[in-house]
């Protein structure tokens, strides 16, 4: 992966750019994780690329090499409450900006993966697929993706029924499955479940 996007941006002067991507707005309980990152100026990562495009045993090793070469990098999420209260665009907009605000230093311009970037404190721009353009979005999505994975293996822990370590909470068949066999025992959902994304489904489908 080059860096013409973000030498175009050095170019201009901005010195210090980060990269944010969010993973997890699609799955119907856990948070929507956000990563940003800041790397050293033309680092190269083998293998970096769009997160989703990666098996899992490479973005944990990805993680790993970010993680010790980043100049500076973070992640942040934002709860399947507040998804419910901002909805999912605006909730995946806070933990971006939530990842961002904890960067040290404070970055002058930030790459936002997709076409919407809300309410950031710095000059934001968008990049549609810019997970797969931009080092530093790509590292970022790489950081969200491996973080949200995390947490959901420790949901599954607390709620070892619905296989939230197989699924991640996407809307899968067995997801549907072990969730109405969860609600046949307990009477609702568990707190983890974003209530929005199950309001327009019939008990019969779940």
């Amino acid at each position: 992966m080059d860096w013409n996007i973000e030498n175009s941006y050095f170019e201009k002067g901005f010195t210090i750019i980060c990269g944010t991507d969010e993973a997890g707005r699609g799955p119907l309980c856990g948070p929507v994780v956000a990563g940003a990152a800041i790397l050293p100026a033309g680092l190269e990562i083998p293998y970096l690329n769009d997160s989703k495009k990666l098996t899992e045993k490479r973005r944990e090793k990805l993680f790993d090499e970010i993680t010790s070469a980043a100049v500076s990098w973070a992640v942040a999420e934002a709860s399947p409450e507040e998804i419910d209260r901002l909805n999912i665009l605006n909730a995946a907009q806070l933990a971006m900006r939530r990842a961002v605000a904890k960067l040290s230093p404070k970055p002058q311009l930030v790459l936002v993966d997709g076409n919407v970037a809300r309410d950031f404190e710095i000059q934001a721009v968008t990049l549609v697929g810019g997970d797969g353009l931009s080092p530093s979005i790509a590292a970022a999505s790489i950081l969200a993706k491996v973080t949200r994975d995390r947490i959901m293996a420790s949901l599954a822990t607390d709620y070892p029924t619905l296989g939230l370590e197989k699924h991640k909470g996407y809307p899968t068949k067995a997801h549907y499955a072990a969730l109405n066999a969860y609600i046949d025992g307990h009477g609702e959902p568990p707190a983890i479940y974003r209530r929005s994304f199950l309001r327009n489904l019939h008990r019969d489908e779940l």
